[in-house]
């Protein structure tokens, strides 16, 4: 029998040439084009890995991994990302992900990831493996970071992608009151107040892309 995968990209071209690629050796059971969608199908199939983007809209890929988390679903998650940056990749392998890819990547070494980790190990790219397992081992030399709530988080990156509060609420399933009182935790916590300074904290973060 083969494992069942999910896969998560916004570009339906990369989502395409995924499938195709894994194809022959898996069985992609559903694609996501946003971080929402990839959790409902993570909650549907129970796949046993699912590969995805860190920059999705709506939710990202590291906060869909949180929410996977917290739901018990036992799906492991692969990360095929561009980010190089060290400080997201340790915090994915913090939250639970057992895979680092970076899409310039060959097929062949997501495949071997995916391998991996189905097998119960762990793999990171090259380029940044070193720096990554420096972080895991010294998490005190990781810089402090404000503490948001998931739903929080959830807030903070829909206004950065320019949501006004009512649409959040619906997006979320909350009123624009509820959205706005998130909105005022984010801005207490984080001392920011405009959307520029909070979507340039999101997109530090990793919540959002920092190239648009």
């Amino acid at each position: 029998m083969k494992y069942r995968i999910v896969l998560a990209d916004d570009h339906a071209i990369v989502l395409d040439g995924l499938r195709r690629i894994l194809e022959p050796e898996f069985t992609v059971v559903g694609t996501a084009a946003d971080g929402r969608q990839l959790v409902r199908l993570t909650e549907q199939f129970k796949p046993e890995l699912a590969v995805a983007d860190i920059s999705m809209p709506l939710l990202n890929g590291l906060d869909a991994l949180r929410q996977c988390k917290a739901a018990h679903l036992p799906t492991k998650f692969v990360f095929l990302t561009a980010n190089l940056d060290v400080g997201l990749a340790t915090e994915a392998f913090r939250l639970g992900a057992v895979g680092y890819v970076l899409k310039q990547a060959a097929a062949e070494e997501l495949a071997g990831a995916i391998r991996q980790a189905l097998a119960g190990r762990t793999y990171i790219t090259p380029l940044i493996a070193g720096d990554v397992m420096q972080n895991l081992m010294n998490p005190s030399e990781a810089p402090g970071q404000v503490q948001l709530t998931i739903r929080e988080r959830e807030v903070l990156q829909l206004l950065a992608e320019g949501k006004t509060l009512k649409e959040i609420g619906w997006v979320l399933n909350v009123s624009p009151r509820t959205a706005e009182f998130h909105k005022n935790n984010i801005a207490a916590k984080t001392g920011l107040r405009t959307t520029a300074e909070l979507a340039r904290y999101a997109a530090r973060h990793g919540l959002v892309s920092s190239s648009g």
